[in-house]
């Protein structure tokens, strides 16, 4: 089975998986609008897929929802328990992904006290038979990791050897610590060192920086400055599902207003039913922001118990 993180552009430009933003519905509407070069799933416990009853397995499922346009696609998973993570895998590789992802970053403390996310940056020898799992169960799919920095400081002249030696085919570097949450600047050059690394190690995994990248001229400049292979855009994406197009010009007002539209629609036709129409709600002050009157169009917009209403609201403020 092909790696297909060897045949991307360098530097390639991809999605961040975040949770309750990059569902199904919203990863559809970019990938008509602007694609990115990979998307990835929302972050999905492998336990679950593995140990939910069927009412836990329809909503899992729904997070590993895609459509064809998207590819590449990558399912990211967590778990801190190897033979768990090796039967997600073979599952994820059943509903034909085309990488496996293991989240290593997730600093939520919930997530840590399980022993996933950014705990496993702890457990370096776990940490590599997670990955080694995922390999087994994913009967050749290519194996990813995103994960930080370190834990409580800085360790990535050993947590990053750690991971590469697991033959993976991208690790994706956000540029803080678990403790750092995002209340600090990324510090990039970590991504540089994380290059320079790989680079001794001779080995030919892709390093993808992330963290504070503002639009693509933005990962450019930071592909450039540290010799990373990629650049993973995360909070970017808000409200912007033109971020991967470089667009000469910013949408107009009346482009977001349809954009959200249809947004809400593709929610209310694929996420509805498993998810609360409130999650649409974060979305709104990105799209709807920058003109007289938004304010007070968002205001309504809160205001609004389901997508009917708020289809309405919009339509006519146009």
């Amino acid at each position: 089975m092909k790696d297909f993180w060897q045949e991307l552009p360098r530097p390639c430009f991809v999605q961040a998986p975040m949770e309750d933003v990059t569902d199904a519905a919203y990863r559809l509407l970019i990938a008509r609008t602007a694609p990115p070069h990979v998307m990835f799933t929302e972050f999905t416990s492998a336990d679950g897929l593995v140990l939910a009853p069927d009412s836990g397995q329809r909503i899992l499922r729904k997070k590993l929802k895609y459509d064809e346009i998207e590819r590449p696609i990558v399912a990211q998973l967590f778990s801190s328990i190897p033979e768990r993570m090796e039967r997600a895998a073979a599952i994820v590789a059943e509903m034909g992904f085309d990488g496996i992802d293991i989240n290593m970053g997730c600093p939520v403390r919930e997530v840590v006290a399980s022993g996933c996310g950014a705990a496993l940056i702890k457990t370096p020898s776990l940490a590599q038979e997670v990955v080694r799992a995922a390999q087994r169960g994913g009967g050749g799919l290519p194996v990813s990791v995103k994960t930080r920095i370190g834990y409580h400081t800085d360790e990535t002249d050993t947590w990053v050897p750690a991971m590469l030696e697991t033959g993976l085919a991208a690790l994706t570097l956000h540029a803080r610590t678990r403790d750092e949450m995002s209340e600090v600047p990324a510090r990039w050059d970590t991504v540089a060192r994380a290059v320079a690394i790989r680079d001794r190690m001779g080995v030919s995994t892709r390093i993808l920086g992330n963290g504070d990248v503002k639009d693509l001229a933005h990962a450019r400049a930071r592909a450039l400055e540290t010799g990373c292979d990629g650049v993973m855009l995360g909070r970017a994406i808000y409200g912007n599902p033109w971020l991967y197009a470089e667009r000469a010009e910013p949408p107009t007002p009346e482009e977001r207003v349809h954009a959200l539209m249809e947004h809400i629609r593709l929610f209310a036709e694929i996420m509805l039913d498993t998810q609360n129409y409130a999650v649409m709600k974060k979305h709104f002050k990105a799209y709807i922001s920058g003109w007289d009157n938004a304010k007070e169009l968002r205001i309504r917009l809160m205001e609004t118990t389901t997508p009917e209403e708020s289809l309405a609201i919009l339509a006519t403020s146009i």
